[in-house]
């Protein structure tokens, strides 16, 4: 490896270094925090979103319970705000804590009667819709309770308001938001710091990620089938394993690494309401390695290693290269999606994270093809018929994979365009669980094509490589004495080598034998 290139790796590795040192040393999720968080203004009225979950309602005769629990919520206002107040006078700021059903939320405001209005006017008032200084709702007739409103009062000239400790149960099955309003103008500036905790019956895991849990446990187990037969193949057929079986070996493992600190990192979040910082760093590092591995070790099977070409030679470099980088932007946007409150991933800082990643896999994806295109060239050539078959096979299944996560990802983008307010949060785990759901079932057809045996010729590399009786391992018998045909298969290989040359090919067999 040249020195410039061996400084690259280094600094990648560095930068890498350094991102994980520079993560949050705690992370919380189900329990949101608000530290001096801004109100913005929407027309006559000024909010602060508390945050949005899907919340699932207690079963009937069960003592479990969901509910949004506010504890020591306080608002501070500016100190030129209480100028006009005296010491003694009460009320003289309101602020709202608004939670409502996604499905309700034409009763905030006056959009039930036409109006832009969030917040009520002396005109409004005197028609006995509202209270003036408060925030328009409309009470649902099924459930009178609903939407809550919660209000906290500034007393005389205080600065600050302490919300009281408060408990809202969830009777009602739907995406839950929690909004801090206020109207009166002459509270403009004033911050929030505190925390709500959000739970549902079977624990704080928020109710778009609960199935995932499930999920997680059952890809783990499918990965300790897919490694436990793997593991005997590999013990049986020890003495004709090739390098290559050792990459698949390392993915598997770490597949299943990955799946088990996914499963437990999300048990502990649902029993205690955090995200444990070591357990989740240990998953995302694991799920970035991961992906990482499984993308190069498509790669290099796609470029023929060890069966059309002994080393990767003079591109080794670029492939590491490239491995490192993606490493580094998959880490990231692993780090920020699963560190921090379950809704503070905003669309600016996603597509800022996303598209590096995407622009890497678009890279993967180019160059994958590319080298089987090459590889099937090479092997039409050479007549390997068993090798050609056994990569036809992986190009189509690779194929097919590719355009199933084209049409996925067309789908995840109508999924989110027509579902801006998660009203189906009850089905989003399905658009991740696709993803690991496809790199297991990619890594089985890898497995399977090449599988352990004691027959590995048939996709090994062999610098000779004369017919398919020789791929397939089929003894030559014969006496001391050279026969016709092995003459005959002295000058085709000559012929072949030749030809080789003709189509361009020798370059890339003398950069095979590179190191």
């Amino acid at each position: 490896m040249l020195p410039r290139e061996r400084n690259r790796l280094i600094h990648g590795l560095y930068l890498g270094f350094l991102l994980l040192l520079s993560c949050p040393s705690g992370t919380q999720a189900s329990i949101h925090e608000y530290f001096n968080g801004a109100f913005t203004p929407r027309n006559n009225s000024f909010f602060f979103h508390g945050g949005s979950e899907g919340l699932y309602a207690a079963a009937s005769g069960g003592n479990r319970t969901s509910f949004i629990r506010f504890e020591s919520v306080v608002f501070k206002r500016p100190k030129e705000s209480t100028s006009r107040y005296h010491a003694m006078q009460r009320n003289t700021g309101l602020v709202e804590a608004i939670v409502v059903e996604v499905r309700d939320r034409e009763r905030i405001g006056g959009t039930y009667f036409n109006s832009e209005l969030i917040c009520c006017t002396p005109e409004l008032r005197d028609k006995k819709i509202c209270e003036a200084g408060e925030v328009i709702i409309k009470k649902s007739s099924d459930y009178q309770d609903w939407p809550v409103r919660i209000q906290t009062f500034f007393e005389g000239t205080d600065e600050e308001a302490t919300m009281e400790t408060k408990t809202v149960y969830i009777n009602k099955t739907g995406m839950y938001y929690l909004y801090f309003m206020y109207c009166d103008p002459l509270l403009k500036g004033t911050t929030i710091k505190g925390r709500t905790v959000w739970r549902n019956p079977d624990g704080y895991l928020p109710g778009k990620m609960a199935p995932m849990m499930t999920f997680y446990g059952f890809m783990s187990l499918a990965y300790l089938m897919l490694g436990l037969i793997w593991f005997l193949k590999f013990v049986r057929y020890w003495k004709d394993i090739l390098q290559l079986h050792y990459h698949i070996t390392a993915v598997i493992a770490l597949g299943m690494c990955e799946m088990a600190f996914w499963y437990f990192e999300y048990a502990n979040f649902n029993s205690t309401g955090t995200r444990p910082i070591a357990i989740t760093l240990w998953a995302v590092t694991f799920t970035a390695v991961k992906k990482t591995l499984s993308r190069l070790l498509l790669l290099v099977v796609s470029m023929g290693f060890g069966v059309v070409r002994p080393t990767l030679g003079g591109v080794s470099s670029k492939v590491a290269i490239l491995g490192v980088v993606y490493f580094i932007a998959s880490e990231a946007l692993e780090l920020v999606e699963h560190l921090g409150n379950v809704n503070d991933f905003t669309g600016k800082k996603r597509l800022f994270l996303v598209l590096p990643v995407a622009l890497l896999d678009a890279c993967f994806i180019l160059w994958i093809f590319s080298s089987l295109s090459k590889t099937l060239e090479k092997l039409q050539l050479r007549r390997s018929v068993a090798k050609l078959d056994l990569y036809r096979k992986f190009t189509n299944a690779l194929a097919v994979s590719v355009l199933l996560s084209v049409a996925w990802i067309g789908y995840e983008l109508y999924f989110n365009a027509t579902d801006p307010l998660s009203e189906l949060w009850q089905w989003a785990w399905i658009i991740p669980a696709f993803w690991n759901a496809s790199a297991y079932i990619l890594l089985v057809v890898i497995c399977i094509l090449w599988a352990p045996s004691q027959n590995p010729t048939r996709y090994a590399y062999s610098e000779d490589t004369t017919d398919d009786f020789d791929e397939e391992g089929v003894p030559l018998t014969g006496s001391g004495v050279k026969t016709t045909g092995d003459i005959m298969s002295k000058l085709e290989r000559k012929e072949r080598k030749t030809t080789d040359h003709v189509f361009g090919l020798g370059d890339d067999l003398e950069e095979d034998k590179r190191e």
